[in-house]
């Protein structure tokens, strides 16, 4: 009767509310992720080739340390990087690497991002980069032979790094390019940025009883 009324999809959640098994279970996909993403707009405009080799650097890092926090390596890295939709020299370079392994590591991703920059030309107005890995797998069931393996993967870099950022914060430590200071003026601008009272301890609102 539920079928005819309704559809298999009630009739099964009928059955199921009276004890009979029908539906079968999903794989649990929690904090998994298919794809991950690293991109911002600059607040100031990139116009040399080292300005995006930094931008760069600094997102195939953070990609890095995003891969680490879930367990997981990537086998495919894209970066891209565009101008604004208003200006008269419009680009939107892309280059799609294929990486020699499934990684984490921030050197080897690092490497494959800055691909791109033949692609970049000097005196473009940038507006914004990123990059995309994909083909995201477990990191425990991918581990390449030892003859295949670099000194620096065996160094894990990546969990170092992560390790360092989290109790002195992102800024305090970068390979390469991505660690170069004074940090970049193209970063967004984060002075009216509101408190993010329910993720960080320290920008709860404290309230005082007279």
């Amino acid at each position: 009767m539920i079928r005819k009324a309704f559809n298999v999809v009630v009739m099964r959640t009928a059955l199921e509310l009276r004890g009979v098994p029908c539906i079968p279970a999903e794989e649990d996909r929690t904090g998994k992720k298919d794809q991950l993403i690293v991109s911002r707009s600059f607040s100031e405009k990139i116009t040399t080739r080292d300005g995006m080799r930094q931008a760069l650097s600094i997102y195939a890092q953070q990609a890095s340390a995003r891969l680490t926090k879930h367990n997981q390596v990537a086998k495919i890295l894209t970066a891209f990087a565009g101008t604004s939709h208003y200006t008269e020299q419009i680009r939107y370079p892309s280059q799609l690497v294929r990486l020699p392994f499934p990684t984490a590591d921030p050197v080897e991703l690092t490497r494959a991002a800055h691909r791109l920059l033949p692609q970049i030309e000097e005196g473009v107005r940038w507006a914004r980069a990123g990059i995309t890995l994909t083909d995201l797998r477990p990191a425990a069931v991918h581990q390449p032979l030892e003859m295949f393996r670099l000194a620096h993967e065996d160094a894990d870099i990546s969990t170092l790094v992560d390790q360092v950022q989290k109790k002195t914060g992102r800024e305090a430590l970068g390979l390469g390019w991505g660690g170069m200071r004074p940090g970049p003026s193209w970063q967004m601008h984060r002075g009216m940025l509101s408190r993010r009272a329910t993720t960080h301890w320290n920008e709860l609102i404290v309230a005082h009883a007279r």
